[in-house]
């Protein structure tokens, strides 16, 4: 396949968009960012993503989506891999793949709103590496989608603002028209416009209905729909979908997730083969090959993966988001709720009705799941988080549809004042989107390099003022540590440790071979001494062990 018959990096933005409006058939967007958070826990590592980069380089898929959502703050704070090395390294193993980050608006890749010039500069940094942004709001208000567009469009980057999809009360083809139509007047009509079925909601004919109305009132507009396979039943919504105009869908790998997270290609490439609609860039073979690969990496996260398989229908009512639904059960168990888990569904999905019918989708998801989980230890609203509050106070964002009953707001925003305001006082004076002061960059990289005993980088600071402890914390693990991302997942996530006269063989990103022969480990009080020769070098590491406190 020449580059002349398949969309590459080197295209611009408009000249993509014209091969697309311009192109039969459908398109896929390959998405192990949300396979990894939702199926292993964002703990998939480089190695297997570089194992299989080729095949999927060679496959044709309209872009790759590896960054964003969870991931940055979860390879820092897991010390997999600093965020703006793993797009370097994904864009030389995939040069001819658009690469795709998704993005929480005012929330960029946390839970929390961030300044505007934080925003800049995150987009700013990272679209030196990211060619598509897939960006959505949690409450589909559209002002907080504002900034990161703008950032993206001077970068000349493909814009794929997104309307966040639910099913119930208010959630009719007229309200999601609006949206667009809001969405357009904001940002231009040269975008992608996403269609986010974060929750795996809808039947098939909602879905059609839904692309039916949008392609009716906005025809020139290209379309893409992102799912879930929660219930198992996101390939008939995914056919839906393109049979009714979709141009771009995103999937999974076969064998390889598709079970919280997307729904795997080949089945949707076998089905719509069926309907006569086929992908105009798309080879088979390569795909296949590195399906066949990633199904025997996925046995080296086996104990990332929930222990609670199996599709959930009944996210129809509780309309978690997959990868809190993949958790959802494991948190109970260690809260000492697994006999009790059904309680907190039934909760979450009056949580959800009570409070305004909104999506779960982060931090959404998060509010309503905790509040859920409150609601049963400590009784209704009777224990409320600092979150739950924000939301109430309207500092996301207003409620789209309705607003939750004055008790709720009573119970909530009166919870451990001391200054004896009443609910409605607080609203009257604290409520709405608060507008941030500007982050002191100087301030910050001064601080960020009196930490470190050196000067730090733009993408250090960027990450820095996003996730300030476990940044700093990643530095500091590297320069004691290395590119401890060359290791392999067998050893990385080994327990119990190495045997004396081990040897570890592992290839750099260049190819080159290097050998790791522990030599000897030995322990000192809560230090254990790891003597090792790397590529013949002797070392030796010495690291604090962490001790659990016993209780008198």
């Amino acid at each position: 396949m020449s580059q002349r018959e398949r969309i590459t990096p080197k295209m611009k933005s408009r000249e993509v968009l014209d091969f697309l409006h311009s192109s039969p058939g459908y398109f896929l967007t390959n998405n192990e960012r949300d396979v990894s958070q939702s199926d292993f826990k964002g703990r998939i590592m480089p190695h297997t993503t570089l194992k299989v980069a080729p095949y999927r380089d060679e496959s044709g898929y309209f872009a790759f989506e590896i960054s964003g959502g969870a991931s940055v703050h979860v390879d820092l704070l897991r010390k997999q891999i600093n965020p703006f090395e793993k797009l370097r390294l994904i864009r030389k193993a995939m040069p001819n793949t658009l690469l795709q980050a998704v993005c929480r608006g005012r929330n960029l890749f946390g839970y929390r709103p961030y300044p505007d010039n934080v925003i800049r500069q995150a987009v700013r940094l990272f679209s030196r590496y990211v060619d598509v942004w897939r960006v959505y709001d949690f409450l589909n208000h559209i002002p907080n989608l504002k900034v990161v567009a703008e950032e993206v469009q001077k970068a000349g980057k493909i814009l794929m603002p997104s309307i966040c999809f639910s099913t119930g009360r208010g959630h009719t083809d007229e309200f999601y028209l609006g949206k667009v139509e809001e969405i357009l007047s904001t940002v231009g009509e040269d975008v992608i416009l996403g269609i986010k079925n974060h929750s795996a909601v809808g039947s098939p004919a909602r879905i059609a209905s839904l692309v039916r109305a949008l392609r009716d009132s906005f025809p020139g507009l290209l379309l893409s729909y992102h799912g879930h396979n929660t219930d198992g039943n996101d390939l008939s919504r995914m056919i839906a979908a393109v049979t009714e105009g979709v141009k771009i869908v995103e999937v999974a790998d076969h064998g390889y997730g598709g079970m919280f997270s997307q729904a795997p290609a080949l089945s949707l490439i076998q089905s719509l083969h069926d309907y006569g609609i086929k992908s105009p860039c798309l080879k088979v073979h390569p795909l296949v090959e590195a399906s066949d690969i990633l199904r025997r990496e996925r046995r080296l996260y086996e104990r990332f993966e929930t222990p609670y398989r199996g599709f959930d229908p009944t996210v129809k009512r509780h309309k978690l988001t997959g990868g809190a639904a993949s958790m959802a059960f494991e948190q109970a168990e260690k809260l000492g709720l697994l006999e009790r888990v059904h309680e907190v569904f039934d909760d979450l999905s009056k949580v959800n009705i009570e409070l305004g019918n909104i999506w779960s989708v982060t931090p959404g998801s998060q509010i309503l799941w905790t509040t859920a989980v409150n609601n049963v230890l400590h009784g209704r609203y009777e224990k409320p988080s600092d979150d739950l509050k924000r939301l109430l106070l309207g500092r996301y964002g207003p409620f789209p549809f309705y607003d939750p009953q004055e008790w709720i707001y009573e119970k909530v925003l009166e919870y451990q004042r001391t200054d004896g305001k009443k609910w409605y006082q607080i609203l009257d004076d604290e409520a709405g989107i608060q507008q941030l002061a500007e982050e002191n960059f100087d301030a910050k990289r001064q601080q960020l390099e009196r930490e470190l005993k050196r000067s730090a980088t733009e993408e250090e600071l960027c990450l820095y003022v996003q996730f300030p402890r476990d940044a700093l914390e990643y530095f500091r693990f590297e320069e004691q540590f290395g590119k401890t991302w060359l290791l392999p997942p067998d050893v990385w996530f080994k327990r119990g440790g190495f045997e004396d006269g081990t040897r570890i063989t592992l290839p750099d990103y260049d190819g080159k071979t290097h050998y790791i022969d522990l030599v000897s480990t030995r322990r000192s009080g809560d230090v254990a001494h790891t003597s090792l020769l790397v590529d013949y070098h002797f070392q030796t590491y010495s690291t604090a062990l962490r001790t659990k406190k016993l209780q008198p």
